[in-house]
């Protein structure tokens, strides 16, 4: 077995991430082959991420950004098992390399976001690699993108929920943008407008209205009246331009932007959280 220095095991830790023992171990295995070290210990990560594969990963990341033209901005999402592990600054690291990525190569979704190569790896692997390292479960679990003539990000301290909202103007003044983005965050919105509900959402949305007014013993003929009042009622607090302002609820959000610019509408949006 070959003898392993300080300096081999400070390289591998550098290019891996591992702990010393890790990188010792390793590097004894491959008799101080520096490439075959590292392939045992990804090795290690997903035989790690097998045994965890079950495990409940409710903690973890959530990041957006904007690209420097402000077009064009993204909401990632890592998790993990454990709120140590989420605050750790290697994990966060990995979170923003994974940010960062997305931001310059535009993927598709998230499946091609994972595919994507850093440093010859790809971020599949190295997500993989660092289940090796901290030994809990982590997954790359989220990928949003917009792209519109005005893209706004914001993330709630902690880092447990980002949105991204697109507009289809950029002459605005930039706190008008970032109060959509609060709102976003805060209210939660299913879609940016009725038309934009899924047909399915809005037949789901009948049923329950009908049903509830069957429960509360109406008549079988009044039944549709009653639940298209409660689907209207749906999309007002639910979709985001017709939502009360937050800042003023004396204004729904499109009377909010239309006092701004008539034209100015919100074109998109994402939004993800680990914990509403």
């Amino acid at each position: 077995m070959a003898q392993v220095t300080i300096e081999e095991i400070t390289k591998l830790r550098k290019v891996t991430g591992a702990g010393m023992m890790d990188c010792k171990n390793a590097l004894a295995e491959s008799n101080g082959d520096i490439e075959k070290a590292i392939e045992i210990i990804r090795k290690k990560g997903q035989l790690v991420a097998s045994k965890r594969s079950d495990r409940d990963a409710a903690e973890g990341v959530v990041l957006s950004a904007v690209t420097s033209d402000g077009k064009f901005g993204v909401v990632t999402t890592l998790n993990c098992e454990t709120d140590f592990v989420a605050k750790n600054q290697e994990f966060i690291g990995l979170a923003q390399t994974i940010l960062k990525t997305s931001l310059d190569k535009k993927p598709t979704d998230l499946e091609a976001l994972k595919n994507i190569e850093v440093g010859g790896r790809k971020l599949a692997d190295l997500v993989v690699e660092k289940i090796g390292i901290t030994g809990e479960k982590m997954d790359l679990s989220y990928y949003g993108a917009i792209k519109a003539e005005k893209v706004i990000s914001y993330i709630h301290p902690g880092n447990l929920l980002a949105c991204i909202v697109g507009f289809n103007k950029a002459n605005a003044n930039e706190q008008v943008y970032k109060d959509i983005a609060m709102q976003v965050a805060a209210m939660n919105p299913v879609a940016v407008d009725k038309d934009f509900v899924t047909k399915e959402r809005v037949e789901k949305e009948l049923e329950i209205g009908r049903e509830q007014a069957r429960l509360e013993g109406k008549a079988e003929n009044m039944l549709d009246k009653i639940a298209e009042g409660k689907l209207n009622k749906f999309f007002k607090e639910s979709t985001l331009m017709n939502q009360e302002f937050i800042k003023d609820n004396k204004k729904t959000i499109r009377q909010y932007l239309q006092s701004i610019d008539k034209d100015l509408i919100v074109t998109d949006f994402k939004r993800y959280a680990l914990k509403d």
